[in-house]
């Protein structure tokens, strides 16, 4: 009997059938159902394919009936017949190619049908001997576009820029599999990656890379595309002058014009050395300089997370869940911070329910000891700058975020008095995601962060970095200037599932771009430390 496939090679295959059946004009809830599969498959410690062959799977919450089915049969056969027809008829290396040139899936494959073009090289042959113009659909201005998209002499950028987690999700398999180093943006820990690339020193690198399930075109014989048509730029380089050219792939493009000539060097180190220039972190190599950065915070350095969600407002795992979880990831603290009502989109605690989950937390405390569960809550601040929760509520925990939700579009004055109004409270320990962006959706808020942070100094109120891969609010420019001015910062996860506790190292990093050391983030102390300061101190 075949040896049952890995969870990995399982989630590997539900991710495709989602990318599939979103090309194949599924509804959106459909596809998300089986990329949140693929994701919870990723999660589980123990063996899918044996809960699959032992019919337990569907206690995993979020595998119905139908995903159970397509497991079932990936198990026993090693494949997906609905998927494999979908890959047949829905063409993912013309998708991905015509993505990449800017038309729709079901746009790519028309117009390929029209030109008699089964693969990305048939099309590219047939546009470059003047038959675009014969497709319905397709004047002299598009055909001028799609040919410039082809022969653009510049590094092709994705439409849109990839979150974080997804960019370093999709290049790091890509980088072991061709033995190279992740680079370009996602390297630099960048909120939104526009370039993608991947630094190898193995001859075989450019073959292996183009027969990836990932890359389902190659543009300019070095530059592959995935279905959803994102660019991945592929360098091999010479052992003497691998840290050039990882230096050069990793560096935004005013970083490295300002240090250009750049020498050849097999490490990075040894290229800065024979520049004159020290050490430069990649998450600090954005805008040109040639300072010697100061020890920034490390993952090792945080000593709990302060913020996160559980069961009772919109996380997915308990108390005891995520204090365990926590636990394990080498926490001396954990604080459970669920919403209140005001929130609106999600349930909220009362008052009552504070004082009821309080009950839970003190029997998480005693299974957990010495770990320390936090009476938290991520209380909203409405429109008067008030809290959703009363003063004698809140003297009761041991950590208050403040956040707005509702209302980021106030005028800036509107909502910075807002803000600065709850910071205010006696019982406010952070400010949560300051600037309320939402990456590709929403856009930053108005807050005069000036003002917050001149509040945050005479508050004690420390500003969070949340880690939420579409937040990352505060960004690292932002840290910056919170750093410089003296302000606090929290690095945080807004976990809402165990999985999500990971997001850390996104907020680390992010806090890293800001220049931040350990002594800047408030979770890199002990709780004793932390629980012991008074606002203002």
């Amino acid at each position: 009997m075949a040896k049952d496939p890995e969870n990995a090679a399982i989630a590997e295959r539900l991710e495709a059938f989602a990318a599939m059946l979103d090309l194949a004009g599924a509804s959106y809830y459909t596809a998300r159902a089986y990329t949140r599969a693929a994701e919870l498959v990723k999660a589980t410690p123990a063996p899918v394919a044996e809960l699959v062959r032992a019919g337990r799977v569907r206690e995993l919450r979020g595998i119905g009936p139908g995903i159970e089915r397509r497991l079932a049969e990936l198990v026993e056969t090693g494949r997906i017949e609905e998927l494999d027809e979908l890959e047949r008829s829905v063409q993912p290396a013309i998708v991905g190619l015509g993505r990449f040139l800017g038309l729709s899936a079901k746009r790519s494959v028309e117009v390929a049908k029209a030109l008699g073009a089964a693969t990305p090289e048939d099309f590219r042959e047939a546009a470059r001997a003047g038959r675009l113009r014969s497709v319905p659909g397709i004047g002299p201005k598009r055909e001028a576009a799609i040919l410039a998209a082809l022969e653009r002499e510049e590094q092709p950028r994705p439409r849109r820029g990839l979150l974080l987690n997804r960019a370093r999700a999709l290049l790091e398999p890509i980088a072991e599999a061709v033995g190279g180093v992740v680079a370009g943006d996602p390297r630099r820990w960048r909120d939104s990656s526009e370039r993608l690339a991947i630094v190898s020193l193995d001859n075989d690198a450019l073959d292996r890379f183009r027969h990836l399930p990932q890359i389902v075109a190659v543009v300019d014989g070095t530059t592959g595309v995935t279905v959803e048509g994102v660019p991945v730029e592929l360098v091999v380089a010479s052992p003497a002058s691998f840290g050039t050219e990882l230096l050069r792939a990793t560096g935004s493009e005013a970083y490295v014009a300002a240090l250009e000539p750049l020498p050849a060097g097999a490490t990075e180190e040894e290229v800065y050395k024979a520049l004159g220039v020290p050490w430069c972190p990649p998450e600090l190599r954005e805008e040109p300089h040639r300072e010697a950065p100061p020890p920034l915070v490390e993952l090792a350095d945080v000593r709990g997370d302060l913020h996160c969600h559980t069961t009772w407002s919109d996380g997915k795992a308990s108390v005891l869940e995520m204090g365990e979880a926590a636990r394990e990831r080498g926490y001396e603290y954990l604080a459970i911070c669920d919403h209140t009502p005001s929130v609106g989109a999600v349930p909220g605690l009362s008052a009552d329910d504070v004082r009821r989950q309080g009950e839970e937390i003190a029997a998480a405390n005693e299974a957990l000891a010495p770990f320390r569960v936090l009476r938290g809550i991520e209380c909203d601040i409405l429109r008067d700058g008030s809290l959703d929760l009363r003063d004698d509520v809140l003297a009761d925990l041991d950590w208050v975020q403040a956040s707005v939700h509702g209302g980021q579009r106030m005028p800036a004055r509107e909502l910075t008095k807002r803000t600065v109004e709850a910071m205010r409270n006696p019982y406010v320990r952070c400010l949560s995601h300051p600037k309320g962006r939402i990456i590709n959706h929403r856009p930053e808020n108005a807050l005069d962060l000036d003002e917050v942070f001149q509040v945050a100094l005479e508050t004690g109120v420390a500003l969070e970095v949340n880690g939420l891969p579409d937040r990352l609010d505060l960004r690292g420019e932002h840290v910056r200037r919170a750093v410089q001015a003296g302000v606090k910062i929290v690095v945080s996860t807004d976990a809402h599932s165990v999985r999500g506790l990971g997001n850390m190292e996104l907020a680390v990093h992010t806090a890293r771009r800001g220049w931040a050391t350990a002594g800047d983030v408030r979770n890199a102390l002990p709780w004793t430390e932390q629980s012991a300061r008074t606002k203002g101190v």
